[in-house]
């Protein structure tokens, strides 16, 4: 009982820390990614990574709305000066 009790917790722990939200811009057809560790809240400042830019963009989380199949985020990404709209899921 006591070896399966530790089995569990060890694959939560390691299930937990491989998680991310992924997400779609549509406006630049891009595919974003929030890793875990950033707490979403709207006028949390949160960083995602590009992966049409290949890199990470720090950016301000303005609107959350919740949709039939995910949640739409619009943000403020502050290396371009554009406020963006994720599609995520």
């Amino acid at each position: 009982m006591k070896r399966l009790l530790l089995s569990i917790v060890a694959f939560a722990g390691l299930s937990s820390s491989a998680l991310a939200w992924d997400g779609y811009d549509w406006e630049s057809r891009s595919y974003v990614e929030i890793e875990k560790g950033n707490l979403v809240r709207e006028g949390n400042n949160i960083e995602i990574y590009d992966w049409d830019s290949g890199e990470y963009r720090d950016v301000t989380v303005e609107d959350m709305q919740s949709t039939g199949s995910g949640t739409e985020l619009e943000v403020y990404d502050y290396e371009s000066g554009d406020y963006r709209t994720f599609d995520m899921e």
